[in-house]
């Protein structure tokens, strides 16, 4: 997506003027500073380069590969390379902590091909294709698994797509994260079918999912909002939050058709009456536990991940039981995203580099985990997992543009 050519260095000499000059970004005074601020900046937060854990020319080199091409500005690329590797080599300050174990997985990727896109969320469809959502490239794009090839479909101006989600026809739903629209998106017409929200103040439709009955339920994380659309009629009714500031993000939909919402900015889960869409909150223990995402396993449970205490939690519908453990890389390794699959809760720990897949025995209460490969620069992080028809998963790098399934071999 981002090229730069040698006449289009005057573009970033204009954004190294914007952001390098009377702007305190924090880095370290050196050589290349500047040129680091317009081309990387200009993008994502300071905090990226920061809180990394650093890496050799070769890393960074790679790194900045998957999200601008300056292979036509090589002087530019070799100077921030070094100003980088100078400033930000190895560290060990976000080390994931590992846990051994029985289980044995395989990791297959797929590097999706515009640069700087941040995939997420995939998603198989019936034919076994594998659709995602390219966000900062106001995208979505689709995999064939079989021959590895991929095609990308641009999107209305600012869609910006934070998910995308199937129907039962095969369509491809995706949430107008920036530009406050839901779109249908028909593969074999590539037509695009565009709802607005109704209220101006809903502008960010974050995660969805279709309900047995056609309906696609959706969060509004900024906005404090929880939607319903009908595709029939394409009539939207917008909820708000009963807490201030509660964030709803992740959101699933039980075995009897109810939505539940996850709270990322307060401590709580939401139940969603799919009749009359009335709001019941769940009160988790901590209070300053946030929740990005949530899953349901065969027996009712609701398996949740505590991303701001690093804890995996359980809570069960029924007795209102609430339990809670401790995730292997501590209170700083933030939960994200989760999917149940035969009973094993599967997660990911996204405050570690490189990020790691984290395997949980319900029966056992024992944990494992895996590095999660990412190419020569674990930067990448998962956002959103689910499961494929086969009992397998789907996974993303977003920091390094891959889309990966997870094969889940059985114990030996």
């Amino acid at each position: 997506m981002f090229r730069f050519s040698t006449a289009s260095l005057i573009g970033l000499a204009s954004c190294i003027v914007m952001t390098g000059s009377g702007v305190a970004s924090g880095l370290p005074e050196a050589a290349g500073k500047q040129l680091v601020e317009g081309a990387c900046i200009a993008c994502h937060p300071v905090n990226r380069i920061t809180r990394s854990s650093g890496y050799g020319s070769k890393g960074w080199t790679e790194l900045i590969g998957t999200m601008v091409d300056l292979s036509e500005a090589v002087d530019t690329r070799t100077r921030i390379v070094h100003y980088l590797t100078t400033q930000f080599p190895p560290n060990t300050k976000r080390v994931p902590k590992l846990i051994p174990g029985k289980a044995h997985i395989e990791f297959k990727e797929w590097v999706v091909p515009t640069l700087g896109q941040r995939p997420r969320d995939p998603i198989e469809a019936a034919d076994g294709t594998i659709w995602w959502a390219g966000q900062w490239g106001n995208l979505i794009g689709r995999i064939d698994p079989k021959t590895g090839a991929m095609k990308e479909y641009p999107l209305p101006e600012k869609a910006m797509p934070h998910t995308v989600t199937m129907d039962r026809g095969g369509n491809v739903w995706y949430t107008g994260n920036k530009n406050g629209t839901i779109g249908k998106f028909d593969p074999k017409t590539e037509k695009i079918t565009e709802f607005k929200m109704p209220d101006p103040a809903a502008k960010d439709p974050h995660s969805a999912i279709f309900d047995g009955n056609g309906i696609l339920w959706f969060t509004l994380q900024h906005s404090n909002r929880i939607g319903r659309l009908n595709p029939a009629t394409g009539d939207i009714k917008l909820v708000e939050a009963p807490t201030p500031g509660a964030r709803p993000y992740g959101i699933k939909i039980d075995e009897n058709g109810v939505p539940w919402v996850a709270c990322n900015g307060s401590n709580c889960l939401v139940k969603v009456d799919p009749a009359t869409m009335a709001l019941t909150e769940i009160k988790l223990p901590i209070p300053a536990t946030t929740v990005r995402r949530l899953d349901f396993a065969a027996n009712g449970m609701i398996w949740y991940v505590n991303s701001s205490q690093g804890r995996l939690g359980r809570y069960d519908p029924k007795a209102g039981d609430i339990k809670e453990w401790p995730s292997p890389s501590g209170p700083k390794s933030h939960p994200y995203a989760i999917a149940v699959i035969d009973g094993i809760v599967w997660y990911n720990e996204s405050g570690k580099r490189p990020d790691t897949l984290v395997r949980f025995d319900p029966k056992t209460e024992k944990f494992q985990s895996w590095a999660i490969p990412s190419g020569g620069a674990p930067a990448g992080i998962i956002r959103h997992m689910r499961a494929t028809r086969d009992g397998n998963l789907l996974i993303h790098q977003s920091g390094t543009n891959r889309i990966m399934r997870v094969t889940l071999k059985p114990l030996p």
